[in-house]
This record gives C-alpha cells, structure tokens and sequence, in this order.
C-alpha cells in the first residue's frame, strides 16, 4: 500500500471516528430510533382544566388577532364569553414502543349577534379524540387540534393550507406524524406522512355531508447536525356530499378512488373536464440551523389548485406563497422567539382561467370552489391562513411577532399589514393594520390559577378603525397518576 493510499485512509478512519465522538451514538447506531426498553412508571397523568374568557370590542367584530388563530375559540362577535372544561392525558413515553393520549373539552358559548340569524347561544367539543402510537405508526380518532407549520406555532400568522384559525375537523387518521429515520442512514435522513379521512359536519346551505381527503408525505437530512433541510408535500380534496344545486355528489368507493387520484368523474361537465371534487396542492421546504438552547428556521410554503403540479416553486403561480423566517432560543427569558412572514397571492397564475377558448389556468381565486360554495372553510372560518377570504383571495402582507417571559409574565406581541385586492373578476381594494398584545401570569397564591388579558386592534378600511380585550382564567390540575 502506497503512502497516499494509508494516508488517505487514516484521513477516513479519523473523520469517521470525529463523527461518532460529535453525533455519539446517532454515528454508530444503523436506526436510531429513539426507542427504548423498561419505561418508569408512575409517568402517566389524567389532568383536568377548567376556563373562563370574555371579549369585549368597539366595532361590529372582534379584533383580527383576539379572533383568528385560536381553533374557532373565540367568536367574531363584538361580545361573547366562554365557559370550558376538559380532562386529558397527554402521550409521555416517547422512548417506548407505545404510547397514547386523549382528550375530551367541551366549549359553551354566549354572543352577541352579528346578524339577525346568528344564534346567541351555542357548545361545542374544543377535543374529543383518542390517539396510540404503535412503534412509528400512529393512528388518530375524533377531534384533535394539529399544526402542520414550520417555525414557530405561537407566532405565525398561519399555515396556507391548515392553520389554527377554524375549528378541528371530525377525523381518522393514520401514518407516521412525526420524524422518524430511515433504517441503515444512520438518523441523517428521516420521513414521516399519513392518511386522513375527514367529515366537515357543519353542513354548509349549499353542500351537506362534505368529506375531505388529506394525505401527505415529507423527507428530512441532516439529524443532529448542526443544519436541518426538509420537504413536505400535501394533497386535500372536498369530495362527495349532497348540493342542493347538483345533488348527490357522489359519496362511493369510487369517488373516493377519484378523489385520491385527482381523476375527473361525477355527474357534472366541469367534474368530467377537470377532477373530481374541490382539490388544493401544498408544498412547504424548511431550512432549519440550530445549536445548543437556539434555532432559527427559513420556509417557503406554496398552493397549487390547478394541474400539473411543479416542485420548489417553478409553476405558474411561483411568485405566490408564504416566506419566513423565525429565531426562537431558551437561554435569555425576555425574548425567547421572533417571527417574520411575507405573505402574497396576488399572481394567481394570470388574470384569466379561460379567454376566447384558449385556458390560461389563471384567476386561481384559492379557498374558492364554483360547486363547494363554503370553500376550504369549516364552520365559516378559513381552514388555511385567516388573512384570506372567500371574498378575499389576492393578499399582500407582512407579519411580525414576538414573545418572552419578564419576570413571570408571559407575553405575545403580533402585528400584521395586509394590502387586500379581493378576485381578479371582483376587485375589491382595501387594507388593514392589525395589532395583538396578549399576557398571561401564573398565580400559584390564587387557588394555582393563570390569568390572561388580551388587547387587539385593527386600523383601516377593510374592518375600520376598532379596539378590543379578552381577559381569561384557567385552572389546571391532575385528577390521578399511575
């Protein structure tokens, strides 16, 4: 063996030991999958919470940011108040081959009207869902709050295709929800994806029944590398259900099997010509670069209702989409994460779908459906970012958030600019500045109670000029341990 050949491979031997010294055991272990065997018992809890809430508000609705983003819990309304209780397990055994949680809220509601023919009174079930996981497959049923963004959660002024701002969806699904490796890449390249079958039961005036298909798919590199890269790719139909328009909409094997493909089917010409039901493509990449107690995160997020769907941003509609950036760390309490967002959909492909016979695929108008006159909203709220609308597609926005802990006092701050445009075929012109302040104290002398107040403006034309307060109480604590 020649010099350059042993040095070449001493070089190796000593770059490979160097990753198995800075990864530990993630170099040498084939699949590191986290799991592990005997789990201390006495880590399960059933917890129980109880809460109150109140908006107050000067204009004919609540605040932007005291309304949105909060799973549907806090009513448009100018005046409504909130009474809840729930108990829940949380899943605690992340290194065990099983785990399980479940949780049951239920939310009952006083508010004043917007409308004449909005009702007063009202409940719901904030959770009702059971989940297991069973090695790396997870399988969900009932109603569950999910967030499927990348950075971080609290900030953002919401995932283009699920959000935080509608309530959850009755579902079942199954997959693999989190990271999980591949076997043999030593944890540096991971996947996770899933199924999911849903019933949007708040029976629109158009379309009753509808059911909506999601699955999704995502690939991460690096693992505990310093540098993070990942990729996720969603697909959502509204299919079947019965239109008082069109009727039955089809709600067989069959339409599902269209629905899943994205084939063309039903009763209906534009069904026949384009696909089947009410389809939306989304596609999100992260670059994430983190050390010990910090990270900051990059993503770009893009929507997709017409076809052929094009990857990393080269469609027609690639100056559309969602960037941002976020930075959050736990070593300094005053500012622990801050968030940056451009959000514009004004391209939409073009101005025109169709012109003279000729289809340009343009005035894309997303959330929108000609059959699904509810759009991609569940319970009149937008299922994906709440700066869109049905009646409000073409948005330009920034958004900036950040919060912290000083001395106990945990705190959100959130302000968003949002130049509105409405559809290419209706434009509708105007803007609107909406600002949140929002602070929580945990008081153990008081009864172990946390306290909440909440202050949120709009200054503008697209709600007018209009000021708001929540104020909130929430008790937490564990029925039993095993």
């Amino acid at each position: 063996m020649g010099c350059t050949a042993l040095r070449n491979k001493w070089l190796l031997i000593l770059l490979f030991c160097s990753l198995v010294v800075n990864g530990r055991e993630l170099s040498w272990n084939w699949w590191p999958t986290g799991l592990r065997d005997g789990v201390a018992a006495g880590e399960d809890t059933l917890r129980y919470s109880l809460g109150v809430s109140a908006v107050a508000s000067s204009g004919k609705t609540a605040p932007f940011w005291l309304q949105s983003n909060r799973f549907g819990d806090v009513s448009s309304s100018p005046y409504s108040g909130n009474l809840s209780a729930g108990v829940y397990k949380e899943a605690v055994h992340p290194e065990r081959w099983w785990d399980y949680d479940f949780a049951v809220r239920m939310t009952g509601r006083l508010q004043s009207r917007i409308n004449p023919a909005d009702r007063l009174g009202t409940g719901y079930f904030n959770m009702l869902y059971a989940h297991v996981r069973l090695l790396f497959f997870d399988v969900t049923a009932g109603i569950k709050p999910q967030y499927w963004g990348a950075g971080d959660a609290e900030l953002s002024s919401g995932n283009l295709l699920f959000s935080n701002n509608a309530h959850p969806v009755p579902r079942i699904s199954i997959g693999i929800d989190r990271w999980t490796p591949i076997p043999g890449l030593f944890g540096y390249a991971e996947v996770k994806g899933g199924l999911t079958h849903a019933w949007a039961n708040d029976n629109s005036e158009v379309v009753k029944g509808t059911l909506i298909h999601h699955k999704y798919i995502g690939g991460r590199v690096g693992g505990k590398l310093p540098v993070n890269i990942s990729y996720e790719f969603h697909h959502v139909a509204q299919w079947g259900g019965y239109s008082s328009v069109y009727g039955d909409l089809g709600n067989d094997l069959h339409a599902f099997k269209t629905a899943f493909l994205v084939q063309s089917g039903g009763s209906m010409a534009n069904d026949q010509i384009n696909a089947q039901g009410n389809h939306i493509g989304f596609q999100q990449l992260a670059l994430d670069v983190k050390g010990e107690g910090w990270k900051v995160s990059a993503y770009w997020q893009a929507m997709n209702e017409d076809g052929p769907i094009r990857f990393i941003g080269f469609g027609m509609n690639n100056k559309d989409g969602l960037w941002g950036i976020s930075a959050t760390q736990n070593r300094w309490p005053f500012i622990q994460g801050v968030t940056y967002e451009f959000l514009n959909t004004t391209d939409q492909s073009g101005p025109f779908h169709d012109k003279d016979g000729c289809v340009y695929g343009g005035a894309d108008s997303y959330y929108s459906n000609a059959i699904y006159r509810q759009g991609w909203s569940y319970y009149g709220r937008i299922i994906g970012t709440p700066l869109l609308g049905l009646d409000n597609s073409r948005v330009m926005a920034h958004h900036v958030g950040i919060r912290g802990d000083v001395f106990g006092f945990r705190y959100r701050v959130m302000a968003t600019h949002a130049q509105n445009f409405g559809h290419y075929y209706v434009p509708l012109r105007s803007y609107n500045t909406a600002v949140l302040l929002e602070v929580k104290k945990f008081v153990p002398q008081a009864w172990n109670l946390e306290f909440g107040i909440a202050l949120g403006g709009d200054f503008g034309t697209q709600f007018g000029n209009q000021f708001g307060a929540q104020i909130s109480i929430c008790k937490k604590g564990i029925l039993t341990q095993w």
